[in-house]
């Protein structure tokens, strides 16, 4: 699924086992993407969009030297127009524009494209939802505009996908930051975290209450965006991805927004061992080969969590597009 095609625009508003397994440090959360001032994803990073013109050829691109020019030429009209004694006026003025522009909030459009694999239902979904932020219902002082995508990539059935597609969204509005708060990214990040753990456990009680009791699973990968800032909370092995122009070498380069959860990396293999579980041929028990998820409530005692990682990302007017994807 890509977001922002179009960035920036002004406005108000069971698959094959995973590969070898790498000691890592402790669990991600809440990890600082790239800042607004960087424009490459690393040495070495893959480099994607070769063809696509330079980012003046784009509004994009050119949205800070428009700015620029338009405070330019008020300055140099105030200048002429005005007598000595308004020139303090004039400036004061200027810098009004200034601050504005620097405020300006990208503008984001989602689209989707899917296709049913070999299995005789659909097992993923997503969910597209450009502005929610009247639902939301936001300190109005601090956040303009409030957007949300999400894929989840089913197994097992269908049923832990839908219902995360239709639920979660639902419990995120619901326990939004409402009125004052010291920290909007401390409280977002509490807020996906116990959207998550909520959903997952609402799923996971209706599971059980069926006969024979529902084996479903999903992955979740899901984007919030708050403002110019991206919250990206996954669970399992779908994808976040970022298209972002380098001015330098003037090519586009992926950032990886998420990060893949399967038993045979080492955290995730200790906290499976640690409760008791094993990993088998790279999976759970021998079976799941995620180590987290929505549901699989036949695993949960075995480690595997439904708690997410959490990542932040500024957009910048280099940004093109953000992808999210379903493996398998």
């Amino acid at each position: 699924m890509d977001l922002f095609g179009d960035l920036p625009e002004p406005e108000r508003s069971p698959r094959p086992a995973a590969g070898n397994e790498e000691a890592q440090r402790g669990p991600l959360l809440f990890d600082d993407l790239p800042p607004a001032s960087s424009t490459d994803s690393g040495s070495g990073g893959p480099l994607l969009f070769d063809d696509l013109p330079p980012a003046s050829s784009g509004d994009s691109g050119s949205l800070d030297t428009s700015m620029c020019q338009m405070v330019k030429n008020e300055e140099k009209g105030a200048k002429r127009k005005a007598p000595e004694e308004e020139k303090n006026g004039s400036e004061e003025l200027v810098e009004k524009k200034v601050c504005k522009a620097s405020s300006v909030i990208f503008g984001l459009k989602g689209y989707v494209a899917e296709r049913k694999g070999e299995r005789e239902e659909m097992q993923d979904a997503h969910v597209i939802l450009n502005d929610i932020t009247e639902e939301c219902r936001p300190p109005s002082s601090l956040i303009t505009r409030v957007s949300y995508f999400a894929v989840f990539d089913g197994h097992g059935g269908i049923r832990a996908s839908k219902f995360a597609a239709q639920n979660l969204h639902q419990n995120l509005i619901r326990k939004f930051p409402k009125g004052d708060v010291i920290s909007v990214e401390k409280t977002v990040k509490r807020c996906l975290l116990d959207t998550f753990k909520h959903t997952d456990e609402e799923f996971l009680k209706q599971a059980s209450s069926q006969k024979p009791a529902w084996k479903d699973g999903s992955t979740a990968t899901c984007v919030l965006a708050v403002d110019n800032i991206l919250y990206i909370a996954n669970l399992g092995d779908s994808r976040a991805i970022l298209c972002r122009y380098n001015e330098e070498s003037q090519k586009h380069a992926a950032l990886s927004l998420s990060k893949e959860h399967n038993p045979t990396q080492y955290e995730e293999r200790m906290r499976i061992q640690k409760a008791g579980g094993n990993v088998r041929d790279g999976r759970v028990l021998g079976v799941l080969e995620v180590s987290r998820s929505i549901g699989d409530g036949q695993y949960k005692r075995c480690g595997v969590t439904s708690v997410p990682d959490i990542r932040r990302c500024q957009l910048t007017p280099n940004d093109r597009m953000c992808s999210t994807q379903q493996l398998g």
